[in-house]
């Protein structure tokens, strides 16, 4: 066992509330961004409206032949005008022009792909890669400091859990437009951080002696990236009831009192790529059940025995499993789906705060 260096222990924490202070200033950033698009997307739909109003009065008005001809010229370098590229380069690439009746409809494309480019993006987008940088050197300085790897505690796992959200976060940057998570996904890995340092904070110090395998790295490792990515998945299920309410709402009465959520995709696209990283992050959580039960027979002697823990772990696993099953040949699309997938990340909430704090058993590794 490696010796403690509480030096690095310290520049760890030290690393911690830095990378909370440059996340905290990303989120700002999305926020804005989300603000200031939205306002602009406002404005153009206003120049519509109004050049809508002046199209349906001169068509009213009789003219003559050559008149007629000059005016739909005229109208119709008006259309270009609100469609060219000044408008494009205010209206996110992934909306399509129209009148201003459809406009406020309007949600993200389907597909998601980069076009245009917003500096308040683009300056959160770099802070969160700043965070990211320094929030890794806080694990690695955690883990030189420990000597082993750095999740052998609740305030370990949650802080390693929020980088690799973070992580995850911006290695999906790399092929779609995910920007609009930005606020939700920045938001939430600052909660993380604020939890672990006030409600589970763990000084440094060595790993209780059935957790000296190297079962810890295969097993806590799958368990802590399956989390990252239900956590994603959780943020997108929440934009996807909100949007979908707005949907709603729109198709009622028309009106848009969430303006900013034209940025987001549709409801459906949102429940479609929920889908599909929840069903990646559930073989991940498969592999976690598997492995900590082989570990547990490596270390007591036994598969299963009905632990707090084991009980829990295979409660999320099945809530899961039915949300995949009952989405693919059920039919549970739509609200139903997301709010599946918000109960099943809730269960993993649970088993990380109530049942390691609360519940005794052979998992009680909290360090609390």
């Amino acid at each position: 066992m490696f010796p403690i260096n509480e030096t690095m222990g310290q520049y760890s924490e030290l690393f911690m509330l830095l990378a909370a202070g440059t996340y905290t200033i990303a989120f700002i950033a999305f926020a804005w961004d989300l603000a200031k698009s939205s306002k602009a997307l406002k404005a153009i739909d206003l120049k519509a409206a109004a050049a809508d109003t002046s199209a349906d009065a001169s068509a009213k008005v009789p003219v003559t032949a050559g008149a007629s001809a000059a005016s739909s010229r005229g109208a119709g370098s008006g259309g270009d005008r609100l469609s060219g590229p000044a408008d494009r380069a205010e209206r996110p690439s992934s909306y399509s022009s129209g009148t201003a009746n459809g406009a406020a409809g309007q949600t993200a494309d389907d597909s998601m792909l980069y076009g245009e480019r917003r500096a308040p993006a683009r300056v959160a987008v770099a802070l969160t890669v700043l965070g990211a940088a320094i929030h890794a050197a806080a694990v690695l300085t955690r883990a030189v400091g420990a000597g082993r790897v750095p999740w052998g505690n609740m305030y370990e796992f949650l802080t390693t859990g929020a980088f690799l959200v973070a992580a995850v976060f911006l290695v999906a940057l790399v092929r779609r437009d995910l920007r609009f998570l930005g606020t939700f996904v920045v938001g939430l890995v600052i909660i993380m951080l604020v939890a672990a340092s006030v409600a589970f904070w763990t000084p440094v110090g060595h790993l209780v002696p059935a957790l000296q395998s190297y079962w810890l790295i295969i097993h806590v490792s799958i368990a802590v990236l399956s989390s990252a990515l239900f956590t994603l998945t959780f943020a997108m299920s929440a934009l996807q009831l909100v949007q979908s309410h707005r949907q709603k709402t729109i198709a009622a009465d028309g009106a848009d009192k969430l303006g900013f959520m034209r940025l987001v995709p549709s409801a459906l696209s949102l429940e479609n790529l929920s889908y599909r990283i929840n069903a990646i992050a559930f073989i991940g959580w498969t592999f976690t059940l598997m492995f900590g039960a082989i570990w547990a027979e490596k270390a007591w002697g036994r598969f299963w025995g009905w632990d707090t823990k084991e009980v829990w772990t295979f409660v999320i696993w099945v809530v899961y499993a039915g949300y995949l099953h009952a989405r693919a040949t059920r039919g549970w699309t739509g609200t139903r789906a997301a709010w599946l997938s918000i109960v099943g990340y809730l269960c993993v909430v649970f088993n990380f705060t109530i049942v390691n704090q609360f519940f005794n058993g052979l998992h009680s590794y909290s360090g609390l």
